[in-house]
């Protein structure tokens, strides 16, 4: 009985400051850069205030993202730099309770906010991140996008089958597709290709020229093989729809990163900047697990209590996990090394360093 009572004690010192560290460091990334821009915006492209207010409001979440390892890496050096100064600590290991079951509550929370931050990240940031772009180039910039697109990739699902389009290049201003495949799929199995230099809109419609069709067996590979001068592609979607439906890495889900991928690699194209990110979107939610058992001994360690003695201690270990992240990723995306190693290396760094530093910390 008297450990549940611990772990409620516990947590209730992690409470407060992990609230003020999502508060505070989302301030700082606010104030850095966000608050910046906005500004900006107001004074160059005259925006109106509702219109930046909505920018603002979608910003958050991307924002709020990144502070929960951070919030959690705050909340546990100041709860323990607490409990360490006030001689808590060897009250509790007097008492007979081990060190590591003191640390448990606090790993329990780095856990469960790694997975709220996972699904966080895959539910809530990508659309979230997407309207955000539409605010700002539709009602602040006044429409301005870019007109020629490369890699670009079109979904549609007629009936029971499903087209995946994708096209080299992509010229909005002149309604062209370069180097064109279709893929068509059948209750999830690919049944047909079509590549073609190139895929005009025409009259409403898209017509490819100067292709040919694959017809494909999941057993026997391509059964048949027709080539065409001219031919209308069922893809019923406008040349400014198909520029709008694009959305960068940072705006996909993960299911939608893999379909991405999936393309990529049939036109054997490099995708380990793709496979970096999508391995990104654990490992950055992951740091909340591995900086709950860093910050521990850190706050143990410490003599005397104090946010500002906390958030200096903090803002220390994050520059250094986030330098070698920027490093690490860039070598992934790079193709240097694997994706997977490049972007959980910086965890493993933290997490070896916790447990060596929990050993120490049990004396």
């Amino acid at each position: 009985m008297h450990l549940r009572l611990l772990d409620k004690y516990v947590l209730k010192e992690l409470l407060y400051p992990f609230i003020f560290g999502v508060a505070s460091f989302s301030s700082i990334f606010i104030a850095s850069s966000l608050l910046f821009k906005i500004v900006q915006y107001i004074t160059t492209y005259g925006a109106p205030i509702p219109a930046v207010a909505r920018l603002f409001f979608y910003s958050l979440p991307e924002i709020v993202n990144y502070t929960f390892p951070m919030a959690v890496l705050l909340a546990t050096l100041m709860a323990f730099g607490k409990l360490s100064s006030n001689s808590e600590i060897v009250a509790m290991k007097s008492g007979g309770v081990s060190y590591y079951r003191i640390v448990a509550p606090v790993i329990a929370v780095g856990f469960v906010v790694s997975i709220f931050s996972v699904i966080w990240a895959e539910k809530v940031v990508p659309p979230s991140k997407h309207i955000a772009k539409q605010i700002l180039a539709v009602e602040i910039r006044g429409n301005v996008k870019p007109k020629t697109q490369d890699h670009v990739v079109v979904k549609t699902l007629s009936g029971d089958t499903q087209r995946i389009t994708y096209a080299r290049t992509f010229d909005e201003s002149t309604g062209v597709m370069s180097k064109v495949t279709i893929e068509e799929f059948q209750k999830e199995k690919l049944t047909r290709v079509q590549t073609a230099k190139k895929a005009t809109w025409k009259e409403d419609s898209w017509i490819l020229e100067d292709g040919n069709v694959f017809t494909v067996d999941e057993k026997d590979g391509v059964t048949s093989k027709a080539a065409f001068r001219k031919q209308v592609i069922p893809l019923n979607i406008t040349p400014r729809e198909i520029s709008w439906e694009q959305k960068s890495i940072n705006e996909m889900t993960l299911g939608e990163l893999r379909g991405y991928v999936k393309v990529l690699e049939r036109q054997k194209l490099p995708t380990s900047d793709l496979w970096t990110e999508i391995f990104m979107r654990f490992a950055i939610p992951l740091a909340s697990l591995v900086f709950a058992l860093l910050g521990a001994p850190l706050g143990t360690q410490r003599q005397r209590s104090g946010s500002s003695i906390g958030m200096g201690i903090s803002v220390i270990v994050i520059f250094v996990y986030y330098g070698i992240m920027a490093f690490t990723t860039g070598l992934g995306k790079g193709g240097v090394i694997p994706p997977l190693l490049a972007a959980m290396l910086p965890n493993i760094i933290c997490f070896v360093a916790g447990i060596f530093m929990l050993k120490r910390a049990d004396y």
